[in-house]
């Protein structure tokens, strides 16, 4: 498997992927709350790729995963109880995770987890942190398991109301 950024021709494949997993969640439970053709979607990836921020998992030949990874809290992160007390921009945030629910809990998650702590390791950063909807218990499983430690429920001023809180985890090394 490889993980790498998204190329300008992997945009509308990544915008698919998006949406072929948002309608799978709609028909099962929507654990993260995403919304069809909102976010995550394709415009979300046009301007994740163009800031060389957008990522993709593929398996021969076949895109299995997508992710975001960056430095943008997107919301008042500095409302959370952080073990570390750092500026926004000193940290890493991994954004829109989302695997082939056919390869859902085989471990493609904690590979990208693991690739994301490389990342930002070699970065000089020594923390990621990721906010997750209150109940995505399968989130709050593959964050846990690899070593995220939760810092608090808040309202992280995204003004989204269906989402009025955010779950906010961290790992530091």
């Amino acid at each position: 498997m490889q993980i790498r950024k998204c190329a300008e021709t992997e945009i509308v494949a990544v915008g698919e992927f998006y949406d072929r997993i948002v309608q799978w969640l709609d028909n099962h439970i929507n654990y993260p709350k995403w919304m069809y053709r909102i976010y995550p979607s394709e415009s979300w990836a046009r301007e994740m790729t163009e800031a060389g921020e957008q990522y993709v998992c593929v398996d021969n030949g076949k895109m299995v995963g997508v992710f975001v990874l960056n430095t943008d809290p997107q919301g008042a992160y500095r409302k959370g109880k952080w073990a570390v007390d750092l500026p926004d921009g000193s940290y890493m945030v991994l954004h829109a995770l989302a695997i082939d629910p056919e390869l859902q809990s085989k471990g493609l998650g904690s590979q990208i987890i693991r690739f994301c702590v490389e990342k930002a390791k070699a970065e000089g950063f020594k923390t990621i942190r990721v906010d997750i909807v209150p109940g995505n218990d399968p989130a709050r499983r593959l964050y846990e398991k690899n070593g995220f430690q939760y810092a608090g429920d808040v309202d992280l001023e995204r003004g989204i109301e269906h989402i009025p809180v955010f779950s906010l985890y961290e790992l530091n090394w």
